[in-house]
């Protein structure tokens, strides 16, 4: 995974992780934002309408392994799960492609609020700084993107395994006849959703949602559909906060399904970056301009994480 080639996406996502360092502090190991996190293992099965939407190898084969994470907002590695802060939730899949002769992957990332506080680089970086200057409220004042994604309910999930996931960015998925589509991911608990409200948060235990993983676990993988809504001409794709309309066609990709626990999690999560590109032949990074900041951001985090 290369840092972007632009010296100016490169600068700004090394500013945004500097200044979630001082929003959070830093904590050496773990990641600015999203530092909690637990790591899983399952698998991946297509759907017959994922092989004609793409020829990528993980929407054609029969299975794909994965490796996913489930994670806490914020930069604080203990933030008990009964904090509000801890929302929104993410969720991170790496469809495992090969392992050797060389290690070959293609990553979805997702989070539970169907948005984002800016329409690029600098607006995140505008924004983050705002919230480290404690100036968020004038910031908020005069930018109208980052005010909704700040009202948009972020309701604490009574499991991850009953939380919907939606992806920021849109991508272009290339079937094997060529026909193109642009498309965002949602990710739905085949559980349901679920939610706490402050009453019932008020008697779970600061670890409530991580110790719920390996316990629901025991009865069976943790299961979600794969899905994407599928833009129609004239649907913005370089903008992640211009959402298309809720008309739009959404189709069903595949099923995921989480087995186990990873093994070594403090290794794993120290190692493991996750990238917003997939870099993958079938599917291609749309023109929005925050994913090659993204993909600096996790890089750079990712380089600090090992070298901790």
């Amino acid at each position: 995974m290369p840092l972007p080639s632009d010296e100016n996406v490169v600068q700004t996502s090394s500013a945004i992780v500097s200044t979630l360092h001082g929003i959070f502090g830093p904590h050496p190991g773990f990641r600015p934002a999203h530092a909690k996190g637990v790591l899983l293992k399952g698998t991946f099965t297509p759907t017959a309408e994922a092989k004609m939407l793409s020829k990528a190898p993980h929407f054609n084969n029969i299975s794909t392994p994965i490796i996913a994470r489930f994670s806490s907002s914020t930069g604080i590695p203990e933030l008990p799960d009964t904090d509000p802060n801890g929302n929104p939730r993410g969720f991170a899949i790496r469809f495992v492609l090969a392992e050797t002769p060389r290690r070959v992957h293609t990553d979805i990332i997702t989070h539970s609020v169907d948005g984002f506080p800016g329409s690029n680089g600098q607006d995140a970086l505008e924004f983050f700084t705002a919230v480290k200057d404690g100036t968020i409220g004038e910031y908020l004042a005069s930018h109208p993107k980052a005010l909704a994604f700040v009202q948009a309910p972020k309701p604490t999930p009574a499991s991850f395994g009953k939380e919907k996931y939606f992806g920021v960015n849109a991508f272009k998925l290339i079937a094997a006849d060529g026909k193109e589509a642009f498309i965002r991911y949602r990710i739905v608990p085949s559980a349901g959703e679920a939610y706490l409200d402050e009453a019932a948060l008020k008697d779970k235990s600061p670890s409530f949602l991580y110790d719920g993983v390996p316990e629901l676990l025991e009865s069976g993988p943790i299961v979600f559909k794969l899905k994407a809504q599928i833009a129609e001409d004239g649907d913005v794709t370089d903008d992640n906060t211009a959402k298309w309309p809720e008309e739009r066609r959404v189709v069903e990709l595949g099923t995921i399904e989480l087995q186990s626990v990873a093994d070594d999690q403090a290794a794993q999560q120290k190692r493991i970056i996750f990238d917003p590109i997939p870099r993958v032949e079938g599917v291609e990074a749309s023109a929005d301009p925050l994913l090659e900041v993204r993909a600096g951001i996790y890089l750079i985090s990712g380089r600090e994480r090992r070298a901790a």
